[in-house]
């Protein structure tokens, strides 16, 4: 933990908000600082943290920071052990000048041990009760007063989603500050008999700067020590000296039969069960609520399951059926735009730069932009309703037979949206070991990214019709998703068997409270993470969009044109009418294709082409591929560069589906048929390409060997599955 930091830079007075997850703490957050809100890393570690600043009347501005949401201080994980460095000024943080702590009123018991936890620090500690709008007056209610008397700090009634109660929660804030004394109390718990000389013992081991000399913040720094500290945590700066003290008094407790744990949560439920009645009273259940019926039928595995697929089915299809009117538009949009600028500029290198690389490449991406809003918009109203917490209880049991929890599908899940802050949601889970095998084989979701590739192939590829009543560019959506979803598991099977061998530990976890999403929340968040698309399409697809409009337009061979120029002159001689214009067209498209070939891109991708034939793919497929690693929706745009690098800019020719349907070999069999088309997408399915996703690994997990093994295996594995589908489908007859 190290000693604390108190002019750590901060010159505003501290105010750090804590609370359990799923207590609307961040919403508070938000509300509290506005636009003033940053985002930024924990000193030393990759995890994010929110900080913003607020204006209040008497102490003036004062600087928020937002910590891991944590069920206790008890820290075993990253994030956890953050939540108690930030709250107590420890290892390196700033000590705070005001805790507040939000809790839900709705499930106050529950909550009330992580506030005496804050209490036994010592530091002003401020309670916001949040969700009292949510209680079923008059059978459930709280005494503010009394819960005030009990706890010894104040407590302010709110309701973060609404704004009810903040303007007393800032002025309580503010008089906190200006009088600390009026929002600390002594501890509500002492231990007592064997573990008191538990405590002590290990107090004695403590290093003098994790207290500041200060006996009472020692005393919780020790219980903390004894429940957090054991041989499989993965804590650091624990000094030895602490950890052999805490190890022989856990000896020393099994030898007399007791539990360490049990004692401590025992000691701090019991307090709060004797004084919670004091404030609470709770209605008695009498009959199912709506929301225990709910969960009987979604928790339920012979009716979550089939419901679980039906919603990712009916979402899929959506994103074509809602989907593709505007993306005809912006298809449209662009084609109009490419025309224009074309005809407004001169024939020469800058006009194909601008309509070939920077319109036609950037544009095949961007037309996506309406499936990926309305993923994005299903993924937010899914984890804000509380269901996704269900889906991921639900598949416990499954997670548990290949060597993890169901803790571990909450990332997985959150891949179908990106990698990235998929493989970051990691950081929550316990053992490295579990981490280290959900990061791995959360590549292998189909992310957003991907999300542009398969509606490219399956509308190009395959027909619009119906298949025993169901649409079936929609069958093969919901089909590409839950392949990847299975491979993934088994990925996450082989791999605890293997190289990351341990047992499974059980699944712990609170499953929230069914809640209607707030709509300005879930439009703020898709719009967010369809900005993250849109920022990423103007800068890092823009960039490999360009570079490869050169690789494909250079170089600019002079001799290759001589053949073609002999023909045109042989055309201009022998040839009138309808019959000089068709064989110019084919001259001009055999002289570009020509061009294309041996371009410095076509080099490279008949150079991986005797690679992928097996496949099923050409060299003009290995050019996008080649891009995707870059990024996966490069892909789409490398493929726009290739079919439109040397083409005539017409009313037929400006989308790139139109294009690809009518690509076909010299023999005049069809380059792309819906068999090669599957080829491709298992391949996408399957490959890692996504330097970002490796970059994060690489720097989540400090180690280049993870990195490297995930895209190594992932490559080979993307090959054989491809392998297998397109030759396996040749030999069944398929084309």
């Amino acid at each position: 933990m190290g000693s604390p930091d108190k002019g750590s830079g901060a010159k505003l007075p501290l105010v750090v908000v804590a609370g359990n997850p799923n207590t609307g703490k961040t919403t508070l957050f938000n509300k509290l600082t506005g636009q003033r809100l940053k985002v930024g890393n924990y000193p030393g570690i990759t995890i994010d943290r929110h900080l913003g600043t607020l204006e209040l009347e008497k102490s003036g501005k004062v600087e928020l920071a937002d910590v891991p949401g944590a069920y206790s201080l008890a820290a075993r994980s990253e994030e956890e052990q953050i939540a108690l460095l930030a709250s107590s000024g420890s290892g390196g943080y700033p000590v705070p000048d005001l805790v507040l702590v939000v809790v839900d009123a709705t499930q106050l018991t529950r909550n009330l041990y992580l506030v005496m936890q804050l209490l036994e620090l010592g530091r002003p500690v401020i309670v916001a009760l949040n969700m009292v709008d949510r209680l079923n007056a008059p059978e459930e209610s709280v005494d503010v007063d009394a819960m005030v008397e009990a706890l010894g700090v104040p407590v302010i009634p709110i309701s973060a989603k609404g704004g009810d109660g903040v303007p007393e929660l800032i002025k309580a804030m503010d008089h906190g500050l200006q009088h600390p004394e009026n929002a600390t109390c002594e501890p509500r718990w002492e231990p007592e008999g064997a573990l008191a000389a538990d405590v002590e013992a290990v107090r004695d081991s403590l290093p003098a700067g994790w207290y500041c000399g200060d006996g009472r913040r020692c005393q919780a720094v020790a219980l903390w020590a004894l429940l957090s500290v054991d041989d499989d945590d993965e804590l650091k700066g624990i000094p030895d000296k602490v950890r052999i003290a805490v190890a022989k008094r856990r000896e020393l407790a099994v030898s007399e039969s007791r539990d360490i744990d049990e004692e401590i949560v025992r000691g701090r439920f019991e307090w709060i069960d004797e004084v919670a009645p004091t404030f609470l009273s709770e209605a008695k259940e009498t009959k199912s609520t709506w929301s225990n019926r709910l969960d009987t039928l979604l928790l339920n595995p012979w009716s979550g399951f089939p419901l679980f697929l039906l919603t990712m089915g009916l979402l899929f299809q959506s994103l074509f059926s809602w989907a593709d009117p505007a993306i005809g538009w912006i298809e449209g949009a662009f084609g109009w735009l490419g025309n224009k600028v074309g005809a407004a500029m001169p024939e020469g290198f800058f006009r194909d730069l601008i309509t070939e690389g920077i319109i036609n490449g950037v544009g095949s991406v961007i037309v996506f932009l309406p499936q990926i809003l309305l993923l994005f918009l299903f993924v937010t109203v899914m984890e804000a309703s509380g269901y996704m917490a269900r889906v991921a209880f639900l598949m416990d049991r499954i997670m548990r037979l290949l060597g993890l929890n169901g803790r571990a599908f909450v990332p997985m899940l959150s891949g179908f949206a990106c990698a990235i802050p998929a493989i970051m949601a990691t950081r929550t889970m316990e053992r490295r070991r579990d981490r280290l095998i959900t990061m791995m084989v959360v590549p292998l979701m189909t992310c957003s990214a991907r999300l542009p590739v398969y509606t490219l192939i399956i509308a190009t590829l395959f027909p619009a019709n119906m298949y025993f009543g169901m649409p079936v560019q929609g069958l093969l959506m919901v089909f590409m998703y839950i392949f990847s979803t299975v491979i993934a598991l088994a990925a996450a099977a082989v791999l605890s068997r293997t190289i990351l061998k341990g047992p499974a530990v059980p699944l712990l976890m609170e499953l929230p409270p069914y809640r209607l999403p707030e709509l300005r929340t879930v439009i703020r968040e898709t719009w967010e993470k369809g900005r993250v698309f849109l920022t990423e399409a103007g800068t890092v697809i823009l960039a490999c969009t360009i570079g490869l409009w050169f690789l494909l337009s250079f170089p600019n061979n002079a001799e290759l044109d001589a053949p073609f120029d002999a023909r045109r002159v042989v055309a201009e001689e022998t040839l009138s009418g309808d019959a000089h214009s068709q064989e110019l067209t084919i001259i001009d498209q055999e002289q570009a294709a020509s061009h294309l070939r041996n371009s410095y891109a076509g080099q490279m991708g008949r150079t991986v082409e005797p690679a992928l034939r097996p496949l099923g793919f050409d060299w003009k497929i290995g050019v996008g591929l080649i891009g995707a690693f870059a990024a996966r929706e490069v892909f789409v745009s490398t493929m726009g560069l290739v079919y439109g690098v040397g083409a005539e800019v017409d009313e037929e020719s400006t989308s790139l589906r139109d294009r690809i349907k009518r690509e076909a070999h010299k023999s005049g069999e069809k380059v792309y048929t819906p068999l090669v088309g599957m080829s491709l997408m298992i391949f996408f399915a399957l490959a890692c390409q996504c330097m970002a996703t490796i970059a994060v690994v690489r720097r989540e997990t400090a180690s280049w060997f993870w990195p490297l093994f995930m895209f190594g295996y992932m490559t080979a594995l993307a090959w054989g599955a491809s392998f297998l589908t397109y030759q396996g489908g040749l030999l069944l007859g398929f084309e």
